[in-house]
């Protein structure tokens, strides 16, 4: 797989970790900044990290921010992303299989490396499930047309 990642200043060790995990798995990861600890700001970042996976240059993203909301509220503004935060195995499970998301986001001041580690590798292994799923998806993406 392909991922994009992008973190602000807040999120830069979890987000090098994460995509330390990433290609030692064995996936194509395209690293969007930021690249130091110097403050940022995490729209930026986000959107980037929509923006790639919209465009096909990536299959998922990956963000990270001090609390996980800001980045993913920002990528979200990007037609077509599915951005999450997840804090657990259960919830990064859920947000592939309910929600078909495609960018993960990690909050570095909430969750521990072995937890993010562990959530990010249930992402990869979950699978949308379809289903009642599908209609819920046509609503959202008819939110995204609206005013």
């Amino acid at each position: 797989m392909r991922f994009a990642i992008g973190s602000d200043h807040a999120g830069l060790h979890l987000k090098n970790l994460l995509g330390g995990h990433l290609t030692e798995g064995g996936h194509e990861v395209v690293d969007l900044g930021t690249h130091s600890e110097a403050a940022v700001d995490y729209p930026d970042f986000g959107a980037a990290v929509g923006r790639a996976v919209i465009a096909g240059d990536a299959d998922f993203g990956l963000c990270v921010c001090g609390t996980g909301v800001g980045i993913a509220i920002a990528a979200n503004k990007i037609r077509g992303v599915r951005a999450a935060p997840v804090h657990d195995v259960t919830s990064a499970r859920l947000v592939r299989e309910h929600n078909d998301a495609n960018v993960i986001c990690f909050g570095a001041w909430l969750i521990g490396p072995v937890v993010a580690t562990d959530a990010l590798d249930m992402f990869i292994s979950s699978a949308f499930r379809g289903g009642r799923h599908i209609p819920r998806l046509e609503k959202i993406a008819q939110l995204e047309e609206s005013p």
